[in-house]
Parts: structure tokens; C-alpha cells; sequence
């Protein structure tokens, strides 16, 4: 039987702005928040894929070509509603260059027989998930509702394969594009 992998296109963030991320989190009851290695910007959820299907994911990525661009940190907001909230996120900023990603990654996945993605693309980077009742919420949202961090520059975007483990998932990187080996500086 070969064995599925769950895969996700995500970015990859700078090591300051994880920190930044992290010292936010408390104080929100019922709150799972994610660790360090968790945090991301996802631009296409895929699913659960054989092999195959994740060669071809990866070479179609490979062809992805975009001019690099710079995002930061932009507010907070939540899934969900205050009394029954699904997830926290921090926002990004400017969304253009990020939904434009996006639909490259959505693309060439569509082309490779992959059913389209039926969602919106909202830039994220999700700081907690909740399971049942929770407190605060509104106190969080309040608090970093002018949340900002220095800009940053995007140049990669990185496959990742989701491992789901009694302590939450752990995300895998597989592979980055463009591929540093193919870079003009070496």
C-alpha cells in the first residue's frame, strides 16, 4: 500500500517575526497555541496524496516563477465567532502579492488534476485553535489589533508534509522553490 502523504504550500517566516508571534500568546482560556516550528503563512492547502501525485505536486511547483516581494505583520482576527471561536491569526500585509502567489500555486495544481480550492484566499499565519469553550478572546483581539512587524522579504515558498501527533501536528519542509541549488549567485 503506498503510503499518503498531506502536503501543504506554505511560506516559510524570518525567525523574528516567529519570535514576535510567540510573545504573544497567553492568556486566552481553552487556547492551543502553536509552537515555534508550527507557525507559517499557508498560500494552498493539498491534502492527502499518493507518491505519484506528490512528484508531479513537486515538479509543478518547480515551475513557478515570482518576482520577490515584501510583507509584514498586520493586525489580529478569528475564525469563528468570540463565543465559539475556531482559530486566532495574526494578519499580513499587503495581501496582492501574497493571493497573487497564491493563484500561481492554484494553478498549477488545478492544471495537474488537482479539484480546486473553493475557499477565498486569506493570508494568515494561525496563532492558536481551539476545542470547545473558550475566555478572552475579545481581550487578545483587542490587545493586537495594531499588531505590526518590520517587513520581510519573500523569495521561496516550501512543500510541507503534515505528521498529526498527539501533541498537534508537526510540519515536515520537503522541499523550497525556487531551489537554492538553482540560483545564478553559486
Amino acid at each position: 500500500v503506498d503510503a499518503m502523504l498531506r502536503l501543504f504550500v506554505a511560506l516559510q517566516l524570518p525567525p523574528e517575526v516567529r519570535a514576535r508571534l510567540i510573545g504573544l500568546m497567553g492568556g486566552v482560556n481553552g487556547a492551543r497555541w502553536q509552537t515555534d516550528d508550527q507557525l507559517h503563512l499557508t498560500l494552498r492547502f493539498i491534502g492527502e496524496v499518493d507518491e505519484a501525485r506528490a512528484e508531479d505536486i513537486d515538479s509543478a511547483l518547480r515551475a513557478i516563477a515570482f518576482a520577490p516581494f515584501q510583507v509584514s505583520l498586520q493586525g489580529a482576527g478569528l475564525f469563528g465567532d468570540i463565543r465559539k471561536p475556531r482559530m486566532l491569526w495574526a494578519g499580513v500585509s499587503p495581501e496582492a502579492p501574497l493571493a497573487h502567489l497564491a493563484q500561481k500555486i492554484e494553478t498549477a495544481m488545478v492544471r495537474i488534476g488537482l479539484p480546486a480550492e473553493q475557499r477565498k484566499f486569506t493570508p494568515h499565519v494561525t496563532l492558536a485553535r481551539f476545542k470547545g469553550p473558550s475566555g478572552r478572546v475579545d481581550r487578545f483581539l483587542a490587545a493586537n489589533d495594531q499588531l505590526w512587524s518590520a517587513p520581510w522579504t519573500v523569495e521561496r515558498f516550501t512543500l510541507f508534509r503534515s505528521h498529526l501527533a498527539h501533541s498537534g501536528a508537526i510540519y515536515e519542509p520537503l522541499a523550497t522553490y525556487p531551489d537554492e541549488d538553482h540560483d545564478d549567485e553559486s
